[in-house]
């Protein structure tokens, strides 16, 4: 019985290692297909830095708050949901100028949707006197849903050229034999100055903010696969 189940064994392996044998000896057709698109980012994230050593006046802190929250308002942003406190030790974070002066610092992250309210909130902020805005990253919410689609269309075009490549030849195409596939992601996830970055023929200065329109910069996304087809 044992013998038995060694012979099995042994000529399980025997057929693995056939068709693996087949499967390279056979004749296949090698193409590689790459799509792309851009899409324009539908989350924007910026850091806004509150520092009472920053404000002339010596504003406080507190005042500085309600003024970035009135801005905020008047943008229409969902405080309780799309701003908070980036960490809770920054309530308490202090700056020692003098041997007497202490000046307090808040670090806020915000989401934004659209660089309409981008711009809207970046100008009211310069003219309340808030000027440490920062963009983290910009993202494309449905990236999932668009890669898979772009997959689709790679895998699509892939065929589309072992079929060119083979109809002069007068031989076709069979069955797929290896997929491999590569996601690529260009412009995202940007850590940089919203100044420099984000804006599209935005002005240097600061006061041409209000008169000059800007948008996010696209997203590039792009995906290869690779397949090899059998070749009749």
């Amino acid at each position: 019985m044992k013998k038995l189940g060694i012979i099995i064994m042994l000529f399980g392996i025997c057929i693995a290692n056939a068709q693996t044998k087949n499967f390279i000896d056979q004749s296949y057709i090698d193409t590689t297909a790459k799509v792309d698109t851009l899409v324009v980012p539908d989350r924007v994230y910026v850091t806004i830095i509150l520092q009472e050593e920053d404000s002339k006046g010596k504003i406080s802190l507190e005042s500085l708050e309600k003024k970035m929250q009135k801005v905020l308002k008047n943008a229409k942003v969902n405080l309780a949901q799309d701003l908070e406190v980036r960490d809770m030790s920054s309530n308490f974070k202090k700056y020692f100028l003098k041997e007497k002066d202490i000046h307090k610092s808040k670090s806020y992250a915000l989401l934004l949707y659209d660089a309409k309210t981008a711009q809207q909130v970046l100008t009211e902020l310069e003219q309340v006197g808030i000027s440490n805005v920062f963009l983290e990253k910009t993202e494309y919410s449905k990236i999932d849903s668009l890669e898979l689609n772009l997959k689709s269309l790679a895998i699509t075009k892939a065929k589309t050229q072992a079929e060119h490549l083979t109809k002069p030849l007068g031989q076709e195409i069979g069955k797929a034999l290896y997929i491999m596939d590569r996601n690529q992601h260009h412009n995202n996830y940007r850590n940089n100055n919203l100044d420099e970055v984000v804006v599209i023929g935005y002005g240097s200065q600061k006061n041409e903010t209000s008169s000059v329109a800007f948008e996010f910069e696209k997203i590039r996304i792009e995906t290869t696969v690779t397949v090899k087809f059998e070749l009749k």
